[in-house]
């Protein structure tokens, strides 16, 4: 089977999950294309006029299933090139449109909703990486829908729902339960996201501001970083410093590097306004950490209710200060229970995310690929997230 993979904005999980899937699925022929994930609103828009003017051999080399991220616009593409317009086509959505962080909405208007929503509606499969995402995406888009003026027709977020399903990116690292973690004396807590705003940077300062100055605590701040960053990382790392917490600090570069702190710490934390799925998180469960996560987001259908912290900024609305002081106070609470059960040898296991391993996976990744390409046979049931039901 031929496939073309078109990755049209490859963010580091983006590329994560399509050579996750090259190499899992190797007996397929792939081509793959990818674009560099900057001037997010130039990309969006202008991803189907750069591949079919500088790519249209490629693409119209003939492929039994196309598979695009939602952030192609799958139907301007098809109109381009009429070769894809007849090829059975699968849209994975890892994130949508619909749902940021209110500060950066500017990022975030008509055009790339738009161009979700015609993508949406030109492809054969639509794939979510979580109930949330779904959710969030066929909400956004009735939402949209009852702005326009006129000329909108009925049924439109049935359609869409009538051909997706579910289907997480799998987790490609060990996901068997780890051995009792040694004690160094000391809590390791670690927090590896985007140094972006949508990962709470905010909350995770305010959080750290209210722990006991006198807590045997480690802190690895690390994850991806770009040139311009929230100020906020400059006051964390002033605090981890005057307070003896610093550990990890940036971006490791070095794979096994990156798997030892994993390996070392003993709970990974979240303070992200901007998770659909929360890779970062399940890697550090995959190595044995136990999670801290706000009670919202893709959190709610991946971990039981010890494993959240109350609530109280929404990704959808303007955060205010009341409302960060309010969740800082339920963070820096449950860090501070997890160190005290830490310290008593009474830490909770982390959870079982075995359902997310690419060994769980690959079956209904198979089928998908496979029904898709043989249009008319009826797609696979969603999959059924740890402590969630689709």
């Amino acid at each position: 089977m031929k496939i073309l993979l078109l990755s049209a904005y490859d963010a580091a999980s983006h590329r994560y999950w399509r050579e996750q899937l090259e190499h899992e699925f190797a007996a397929y022929h792939w081509t793959q294309l990818a674009l560099p994930p900057r001037y997010f609103n130039w990309r969006v828009r202008g991803n189907a006029m750069s591949w079919a003017l500088q790519q249209s051999d490629v693409l119209q080399a003939g492929y039994d299933l196309l598979f695009a991220t939602s952030m192609v616009d799958l139907a301007t593409l098809r109109g381009l090139i009429p070769a894809l317009a007849v090829t059975p086509s699968i849209l994975y959505f890892h994130e949508n449109q619909f749902c940021y962080p209110a500060t950066h909405q500017q990022k975030h208007t008509l055009e790339p909703q738009m161009v979700s929503l015609y993508s949406g509606l030109a492809a054969d499969r639509l794939v979510f990486n979580s109930a949330f995402n779904r959710d969030t995406y066929f909400s956004g888009v009735a939402q949209l829908l009852k702005k326009l003026p006129d000329q909108v027709p009925a049924g439109i977020v049935d359609r869409l729902s009538q051909k997706s399903l579910v289907l997480p990116v799998a987790i490609s690292l060990p996901v068997a339960p780890q051995p009792q973690k040694e004690n160094h004396g000391v809590f390791e807590l670690l927090w590896n996201h985007r140094w972006e705003y949508d990962k709470g940077p905010q909350q995770l300062l305010a959080a750290l501001q209210r722990l006991p100055s006198h807590l045997a605590l480690r802190v690895h701040v690390v994850g991806q970083q770009f040139r311009k960053q929230p100020g906020e990382f400059d006051g964390i790392k002033s605090l981890l410093d005057a307070r003896g917490w610093c550990g990890e600090w940036g971006f490791i570069a070095d794979s096994q590097h990156y798997q030892d702190v994993l390996q070392n710490s003993d709970a990974v934390l979240s303070t992200s306004l901007h998770d659909f799925q929360g890779l970062a998180v399940l890697e550090g469960v995959a190595s044995g950490c136990v999670p801290i996560v706000p009670d919202r987001l893709a959190y709610r259908e991946l971990f039981p209710a010890e494993f959240r912290y109350q609530s109280f900024c929404s990704p959808s609305d303007p955060i205010t200060e009341q409302q960060i002081s309010l969740e800082a106070d339920a963070c820096a609470a449950a860090i501070e229970t997890a160190s005290k059960a830490w310290q008593s040898s009474k830490l909770s296991a982390a959870p079982d995310i075995a359902a997310l391993s690419m060994d769980s996976l690959a079956t209904s990744y198979r089928r998908l690929i496979e029904s898709t390409a043989a249009v008319g046979i009826s797609p696979p049931s969603a999959v059924t997230i740890p402590g969630h039901s689709a």
